[in-house]
């Protein structure tokens, strides 16, 4: 696992909003738990990156206004990251999971000329506490 304090580089690309840098610095780390757990991509803290990396996609998406991808993956997040709420590996989840539902029932219906409202494509500072839930 990550140690907590490896968790800054994230959260300084977090809370720039560069999310699509957030989505491959995830990955990268995904990558190689899954490489080297015996439980490949079946491993909980591949799962949590996973979730991590289809939030972070999600917010990306959105803010490229492109809609059908940003539904899909705030569903794929939000299938995954309520299972290790509300802390996990010290990442608060909570908050990201909020912001994954106020996006949600801001996306235009399918087919809208629409686009998806500012207010919606605000994601909070990635957070952390010092209980560290596995």
């Amino acid at each position: 696992m990550i140690p907590l304090l490896i968790w800054d580089e994230l959260a300084a690309l977090w809370d720039e909003g560069d999310f699509r840098t957030v989505h491959d610095w995830i990955n990268e780390r995904w990558s190689r738990v899954i490489q080297t757990s015996p439980q490949g991509d079946r491993d909980p803290f591949a799962r949590f990156l996973q979730g991590l990396a289809f939030a972070a996609l999600a917010f990306h998406f959105a803010r490229e206004q492109n809609t059908e991808s940003t539904r899909l993956f705030v569903d794929d997040a939000l299938a995954v990251l309520p299972n290790f709420a509300p802390i996990y590996a010290g990442v608060e989840l909570n908050p990201i999971i909020d912001s994954l539902h106020t996006l949600a029932a801001a996306l235009p219906g399918d087919g809208s000329d629409m686009h998806i409202p500012e207010r919606a494509l605000v994601c909070g500072p990635l957070r952390f506490s010092s209980r560290v839930a596995l």
